[in-house]
């Protein structure tokens, strides 16, 4: 067997795939980023990569930063190889590779994050980026707003010089600029949250205001957070990534791979410069918020009309999924005709043009992205996704059935035992409650809609009530295909009346 070639500034000439040409050891840092997982390194760390093979953006190089222990296990890695990872981009009809070299350091991870708010109160730093999943914004599920009574904030703003989030971190490291008289950096959410930027001014303002009033004001009047929308799907990586990195003639321990296609819409409100983002691809625009209805509503809910359903039919991938005829005709029904009528066209894209896209990426079979990680943290996906549509589909008077379904599928997944009998292992931060909901709603169908902080007041709306309480018993009776393929037979649906 050929010896593979260990990942490092040192090798890259040796390499037979694209790679940094440019002189790493003259870029400097612009941009920490919170959060360094797969979909970064796939997604923003290689826009920056591309401007730097062009010659540009020198002095923008990533510091990569995490809040969590188990982010030191990514820092290992990433440190052993200088910091640079092998993307793997997965086509239909073609595996290519490259190297990116944008990110320089990694910082330690420790308890009160000093060497993070050490890091972000550097001037040179003009942007802190993250990505921390839907989940890590500390909204209350219902109102929307700044949950204040977390226990994770409660300690930030009793001990603000030693955060225990990204957020308390930020907050000290711009005090700590505001104090020695520099101007703020831009904070910039790059997670599948609708309207990411507002979100994160309002996580960090209304954090800040606990312990500092005038700061929060400083950093609401100065700072800028701008909306993003994001999109690229970057499986996890283990045995089976290893060995494509391995099939290029590299030892890389944090290879990534990708499906060919990236997208990135970006406000252009940055408080202290950015890089030139879209001159590789991405796209500027006062109209996010389209954009970002179209990927939110038509992909990731679109993930949760199949992934649930997936897992109590034992299937591993998204892929294996859309190769089910039920599933394939079940998302292709739910989305044209109770998603997209919900979706505005953006420039050079309709509703329907986007679904048919959507299909293509979640059925090519080289990306093997897991059902479970899709089904993760269904108690902020659900209601961040596809609860907002079913919403506007009852104030329009039309059909929820798919809809209602999907959340019926939901359920059943969350009882924890597959259509063969075997276990569902926990997938979310409130397993335990959601097992007891599943468990008690097998008898009382609404039991499941009575979770308040997932469903508010829709646990009241009739239609949609009628419509779960009358799949969920069908999917424990007759099964999932059974309750799918009635779906997908019935004639066109009436209006709700």
């Amino acid at each position: 067997m050929k010896e593979l070639i260990s990942l490092s500034d040192a090798t890259l000439n040796q390499l037979s795939v694209e790679h940094p040409r440019y002189d790493r050891a003259a870029l400097t840092p612009g941009i920490v980023h919170i959060g360094v997982g797969n979909f970064h390194r796939a997604h923003q760390a290689w826009y920056l990569h591309r401007l730097m093979q062009a010659g540009q953006a020198m002095d923008w190089a990533i510091i990569g930063a995490g809040v969590r222990p188990y982010d030191a296990a990514m820092r290992e890695k990433l440190l052993a190889q200088d910091c640079l990872t092998t993307l793997v981009e997965l086509d239909p009809e073609n595996v290519s590779a490259e190297v990116i070299g944008s990110m320089i350091d990694y910082l330690p991870i420790e308890e009160g994050n000093a060497p993070l708010i050490n890091q972000m109160t550097d001037p040179a730093i003009r942007i802190v980026a993250m990505t921390v999943t839907e989940s890590g914004y500390y909204i209350d599920p219902v109102t929307k707003g700044f949950d204040a009574q977390h226990p994770d904030l409660q300690h930030d703003a009793a001990h603000p010089g030693s955060p225990r989030t990204a957020f308390g971190a930020i907050v000290a490291a711009l005090r700590a600029r505001r104090a020695a008289g520099h101007a703020p950096f831009t904070s910039l959410s790059c997670d599948n949250v609708q309207g990411n930027g507002d979100v994160l001014r309002q996580t960090i303002v209304s954090l800040a205001r606990l312990s500092d009033p005038d700061l929060a004001d400083w950093i609401n009047t100065h700072a800028t957070f701008p909306n993003s929308m994001v999109d690229c799907i970057a499986p996890a990586t283990g045995p089976k990534e290893l060995a494509l990195a391995a099939d290029f003639g590299i030892n890389d321990a944090a290879v990534v791979t990708h499906e060919a296609f990236r997208q990135w819409v970006i406000e252009d409100t940055f408080c202290a410069g950015r890089p030139d983002w879209d001159q590789v691809g991405a796209t500027f625009s006062d109209d996010v918020h389209a954009f970002e209805m179209m990927k939110i509503r038509i992909l990731n809910a679109g993930h949760q009309v199949i992934a649930n359903v997936g897992e109590i039919l034992g299937l591993e991938t998204i892929a294996q999924c859309m190769a089910h005829p039920d599933i394939m005709a079940f998302f292709g029904k739910v989305e044209r005709t109770e998603i997209a009528p919900t979706v505005a066209p953006v420039p050079g894209k309709t509703p329907a043009d986007y679904v048919d896209l959507i299909e293509q990426r979640f059925a090519n079979p080289r990306i093997v992205d897991t059902t479970r990680r899709v089904s993760f943290d269904g108690s902020a996906r659900h209601p961040g996704f596809v609860l907002p549509i079913l919403r506007d589909q009852l104030a329009a008077n039309r059909s929820v059935e798919g809809l209602a379904l999907v959340e019926a599928l939901w359920a059943r997944m969350c009882a924890g035992t597959r259509e063969d009998g075997s276990e569902i292992e926990a997938n979310d931060p409130i397993w335990g409650d959601l097992q007891i909901a599943a468990k008690a709603a097998r008898e009382r169908p609404a039991a499941w809609l009575e979770q308040r902080k997932i469903y508010g007041e829709l646990a009241q709306s009739k239609p949609f009530c009628d419509a779960f309480c009358r799949w969920l018993p069908l999917l424990w009776q007759e099964g999932c295909e059974a309750a799918l393929a009635r779906y997908i037979e019935t004639a066109q649906v009436e209006k709700i009346a």
